[in-house]
This record gives C-alpha cells, structure tokens and sequence, in this order.
C-alpha cells in the first residue's frame, strides 16, 4: 500500500486555516523571490472570471516583465561572454519566445512594451549574445502601431551598424516614410539586393522609369547575388516584348550556379532554335558548376562517358558526407562501366588491414555489399567475389565487431571458407 503524502496534507490544512492576509503574504513573498512563481500566479489568476478587464491588462505586462526577469541573468552573461553552453542558450531562447508569443497578443500596455524595448536593444546593439534573431522578433513584436515602429527605426539608426541600420531602412519603407528611407537607401548600394530592393520600391511608389534606370544600373554594377533583380527585369522586358533580351536576362539566371534544375528549366523556356544557340554555351559553363551538378547533367544528357571520367578522378566519399546523388549516379553507371566502378567502389573500403570503429566497419560492410553486387550480379564472376572476400574476411578474422558488422549485411559472409 502507497503511503498517504503526509506533508502535503498538512501544508493543505495550514492553508485551509490561513487567513486571506496570511495567505497573500505568503504569495507575494514568494513571487517577490522567484519570478517564475509570480509568473505562474498572473497566468492562474488571469483564469480566473473574476479578474477585471484592467487587472488581465495590467497582467500581460507583469507577466512578460516576470519574464524577463528571469531570463535577464542568463542573458547578461551570455552577453558578457560571447554565447554559453547549449543548455543556458536554449533556456533564454525558449523564454524570449514565450515572452514573444505574449507581445503578440496585442493585449500588453505601452508602458510595459516600452520597457521591454530598452531591455532588449542593448542585447541587439552588441550582438554578443548569439540569439540575434529572436531578439530582433521580441523588439518587433513590442511595436504595435506605426509609431512604435518609428520608434524602433530611430534606435536601429542610432546603433549604426550596417545590419541594424538596414532594418531601419526596411521599417521606414513599411511605415511609409520615404525621405527616410531613401536616404538610408542611397548610402549602400553595392549588391544585387540593394538594387533590387530600390527598383520595387520606385516602381510601387509609381515611378517606373526610374525603376528600370536603377534596376538596369544594378544588372552591371551590382555584386553577389543577382537573382531577385534579374527576375524583376525579365519580368519587365517579357512584358515589353523584348524576347530576346528577355532569354539572355534568362541565360545568366541559368548559368549563375548553374545545377540540373536550372538546366531543364532554362532548356523549356527555349525554342528550338533558341536552344540550338545557347546550348553550346551552357555547356561551356558546366566547366565551372559544382562537380555534383555537372554529374546530374552528363546523365540527364545520358554523357555516360562524361560522368565516369569525372566520377573516376575521386574516391567514393566518406560518411561524414552529403552525397546520395554521387552514389545514386554511381549505381546507374554499373552496367555501363562495372570495372570502373567496382575501382570506385572499392575505394571506399579504405585500408581493411587496421582496426577502426563499430560505426566504420558498419559503413564499409555497405561499400562492400556494393562491391558484391558488380562483381556478381554485373560481371557475373562469383569466384572473384568469393576470392576477394574470402581475403578480407581472413584479414579481420581477429576483429570480432567487424565479422558481426559484415555478418549483418552481407549474405553467406559466416559461411566464407577461408
């Protein structure tokens, strides 16, 4: 039989004989102590239909401050030493994004929503902390009208960096200030997206020609990413008429990175003879794609013998690495070139003369069932396959983790003579 929870029996009928000024004393006393306490009590009495309108107002605000309150200390030392452990950082994220959720309500008074803000953009201006974005969502959740938010601008604009001056620049264009945001604007325009950015703001103000000028202008000076103000010119020109302006704008968005699905989508925007004109040059900027997308290509082309020269000069990857289409790529090839890829294949297996860990025997056992599959299933040449296995099983006879590993993926490896 369970035993009676004595004290919690006794704590009930120290309370049932307390009176409400002792009663309350003790809940200040212990919300004065713990801001976790005080915020559990705003939220039960809040529940509470007997809580005015004012009182549940008044409440939503003590309730984000008692959060704040707790996590501050947690937060003061994140920022004091440039980020914490795992544990403290997810603690403090977690109580920004509760406190968060609580300034979206919209029911916190301006008072308490003012303070939190000159709490907060401190943490912002340092940006030592390591928790930016959420940071960034409280300040913006405890703006609830234009004017908070111009409010909110001014204090990015004071701190002068270039990322909080561009989010002064983006609350501006929100709220409709234009001189404003012009003149934050005309102080970088150094990349694609700051052009691009510019140009949709002129031609939503109704400015179309100076839209084009600025977006044009971008197309040769703007640097990094180009994608976004490509596609607001194509649009423009297709619009126009302008074909083949449009198809070159088209051809650069294709090529910048170019990767297989950039290759079939620019491919069906082509007309025949359209294509017989930029495949050439397409081709010439595969020389340049990642190694993985100029794989995909050669096989979408079915340019097997492409794909094997340049799946032929590395080594099949390890499991640290992401490549599930190389391997995909590899299998396709068997039938086509089984001895190449049995070398590739094989270089996986890595030296099976050193002893390693579980999890690596586990990845080679893999390689080798691949390994198996060309020598039997492609090539057809069991004994080969059993020689070479028998060898390596003889090699590892010592290593009992590595037998169990194969054991598990690799049909009859038990049964290997040796």
């Amino acid at each position: 039989m369970a035993t009676k929870p004595i004290k919690q029996e006794v704590l009930a009928e120290l309370l049932a004989v307390a009176s409400p000024k002792v009663l309350t004393d003790l809940i200040l006393e212990l919300a004065a102590e713990w801001s976790d306490v005080r915020r559990k009590c705003y939220d039960f009495l809040k529940s509470n239909d007997s809580v005015s309108q004012a009182l549940e107002s008044r409440s939503e605000g003590e309730i984000i401050m008692a959060l704040w309150s707790e996590l501050a200390p947690d937060l003061d030392d994140l920022d004091a030493y440039g980020g914490g452990d795992y544990a403290t950082s997810d603690h403090v994220a977690e109580l920004l994004y509760q406190l968060y959720k609580q300034l979206k309500s919209k029911k916190v008074g301006a008072e308490y929503r003012r303070e939190i803000l000159n709490q907060v953009l401190p943490f912002i201006e340092s940006g030592n902390v390591g928790l930016d974005d959420i940071l960034y969502d409280v300040a913006y959740a405890a703006c609830y009208n234009d004017t908070d938010l111009r409010g909110l601008a001014v204090a990015f604009e004071a701190m002068g960096g270039d990322w909080q001056v561009d989010h002064a620049r983006r609350i501006y264009r929100r709220i409709g200030d234009r001189d404003k945001y012009l003149e934050l604007r005309s102080r970088r325009m150094e990349f694609g997206v700051d052009y691009h950015d510019l140009s949709t703001f002129c031609w939503e103000v109704g400015d179309k020609e100076k839209a084009l000028q600025v977006a044009e202008e971008g197309l040769r000076k703007g640097q990094g990413r180009m994608d976004e103000l490509r596609c607001f010119v194509a649009d423009r020109v297709k619009a126009a008429g302008d074909r083949e302006k449009y198809m070159t704008l088209q051809f650069e968005q294709a090529t910048d990175g170019l990767t297989l699905k950039k290759y079939e989508s620019f491919k069906k925007m082509c007309h025949n003879d359209e294509w017989e004109r930029y495949e050439p040059k397409i081709l010439e900027h595969m020389k340049g794609a990642h190694r993985p997308e100029r794989l995909k290509i050669h096989m979408h082309r079915k340019e097997y013998a492409e794909a094997m020269a340049l799946l032929a000069k590395s080594h099949y990857p390890s499991i640290a690495w992401d490549c599930d289409d190389e391997i995909r790529i590899a299998k396709k090839l068997e039938k086509h070139y089984p001895e190449e890829i049995l070398k590739y294949y094989l270089s996986g297996l890595g030296n099976l003369t050193v002893s390693a860990t579980r999890k690596e025997y586990a990845r080679k056992a893999k390689v080798m069932l691949k390994v198996r599959r060309v020598l039997v299933e492609v090539i057809g040449d069991e004994s080969r396959w059993i020689k070479f296995a028998a060898k390596v099983k003889q090699d590892n006879i010592q290593r009992p983790a590595f037998q169990e590993e194969f054991s598990k993926v690799l049909p009859s490896w038990r049964e290997l003579s040796l």
